[in-house]
């Protein structure tokens, strides 16, 4: 990468990684804090409050990413970021939990992720989005992990007020952050690989095995939302361990999900055994939800049963994305996660309202006994996944060509061993190549590309 691609890739993950500051800084400490408010005796009204944000986000983020494309990424990640620190202004200054609501919808409402992804193509060469775009997955991740460890004591000394007013901080900060160090782009135009296309979506949503991984990314984060409802009020009441010291249950499960996580996504890359690894971890956060139920009031099972969902999560945070990638059409790859993020948000959502009301109605085990409904339908769905080829996306850059020319090129270019499926979009000036990770012909594509070019 140049070092002009890999400033905007930085800041761009940064930023990235800002905007889940929102929903994963709370997450850990919500439900106790929400408690003390007018209102917090009413666990469904907590948990839609917490879930507000995945709704507006849900709603508006591919709406905003599409905006972008007609008025510029730089003017909706502005207008996104106002509005996750207005809205955390107005959660901060809340007396009641009705308020907070508002101030969570809003903060979802800056819906930037979308233009975020879009802005960062436009300032990366094909042959680098790939990196770019694992620059921004490892922020995600590694903001949640910091967050779970660091939220409790945060809030401990500022209160969940201070988080919100922190989280306003930031994102003003961010806003100069997005004038002053992210590059404006040369120009700016459409990428299928990292855009939803209005066009495509039909495709995507009759999609069979894109529609088994997006339940998939529903029902894992509608049972996280669900979970995080009810784990704190558990932390403090079943295991007598007082909020502040919360990290040191989520420091260590944390760290050996991430320990565990890597041979596993390292044997499903490497060996094509992506659908068993898959299908394995499901189920393992399957025992992990059942677990939970039968055995979660003692601070060592909580631990035990934590450690168990952690491995299984973050396998499967790791290994869904890699899914969509191989199994989406070449020229709607950005289609496909846009409907994969938006489910994913909705999921933030669902699980929020319902393990906020179930636990009003029953306590604890209805919550268990719903996220392990989720994960057993999850799992029965899984089984019906095909297994994916192990093909990787390449992409190239061409020159002006017909739209005539563009379909012989990508004609020729499929027809090279080892190419399982290629795409030339003369309007975006790139061709999109899904090939086989050993034995394809890479001489003999760079062959075409050149000849093309000349």
């Amino acid at each position: 990468m140049s070092p002009f691609e890999l400033r905007a890739s930085a800041g761009l993950a940064g930023l990235y990684a800002l905007r889940m500051l929102g929903m994963f800084l709370v997450l850990p400490v919500f439900a106790l804090y929400a408690s003390q408010l007018p209102g917090g005796d009413n666990h469904a009204l907590v948990g839609m409050a917490l879930g507000a944000y995945g709704l507006t986000q849900a709603l508006l983020q591919l709406p905003l990413g599409m905006l972008s494309d007609r008025i510029g990424r730089k003017p909706v990640i502005y207008a996104g970021l106002a509005l996750l620190a207005l809205g955390s202004v107005v959660a901060a200054c809340a007396q009641d939990l009705l308020w907070i609501t508002i101030g969570r919808a809003m903060q979802g409402a800056g819906a930037i992720s979308a233009a975020i992804t879009a802005l960062l193509a436009d300032l990366t060469r094909e042959e680098n989005r790939t990196k770019a775009m694992a620059m921004v997955g490892g922020s995600i991740g590694l903001t949640f992990a910091v967050s779970l460890v660091a939220a409790p004591a945060l809030a401990a000394s500022i209160g969940l007020s201070g988080i919100f007013w922190l989280t306003a901080a930031l994102a003003v900060a961010a806003i100069f952050g997005v004038w002053q160090i992210i590059p404006d782009p040369s120009r700016s135009r459409f990428h299928s690989d990292a855009e939803a296309n209005p066009k495509r979506l039909g495709a995507v949503l009759r999609d069979p095995q894109l529609l088994r991984l997006n339940y998939g990314v529903f029902a894992l984060h509608a049972a996280q939302m669900a979970l995080f409802v009810t784990l704190p009020l558990a932390l403090v009441n079943s295991a007598g361990l007082a909020s502040g010291e919360h990290w040191k249950v989520y420091l260590p499960v944390m760290a050996i999900g991430f320990v565990l996580m890597v041979p596993a996504v390292i044997v499903a890359e490497t060996r094509n055994k992506l659908k068993p690894v898959f299908i394995g971890a499901v189920a393992l956060m399957l025992l992990a939800q059942l677990g939970m139920a039968a055995q979660f009031d003692t601070l060592t099972r909580i631990l035990v049963w934590l450690g168990v969902y952690f491995i299984a999560f973050n396998i499967l945070e790791a290994t869904q994305p890699s899914l969509i990638s191989k199994i989406a059409p070449a020229d709607a790859k950005g289609t496909a996660m846009g409907v994969y993020n938006t489910t994913q948000s909705l999921g933030f959502f669902v699980g929020s309202v319902a393990g906020g009301w179930l636990y009003h109605q029953g306590g604890v085990l209805p919550v268990h006994l719903f996220c392990a409904t989720l994960i057993g339908l999850w799992l029965l769905v899984t089984l019906g996944l095909r297994p994916p080829l192990p093909v990787r996306t390449m992409m190239y850059h061409i020159d002006d060509m017909s739209t005539e020319a563009a379909a012989d090129l990508a004609r020729r270019l499929s027809l090279l061993p080892g190419v399982k499926e290629a795409v030339v979009i003369a309007a975006e000036g790139v061709a999109y190549l899904k090939v086989l990770r050993e034995g394809w012909d890479e001489a003999g594509a760079q062959a075409l590309l050149a000849e093309q070019a000349a």
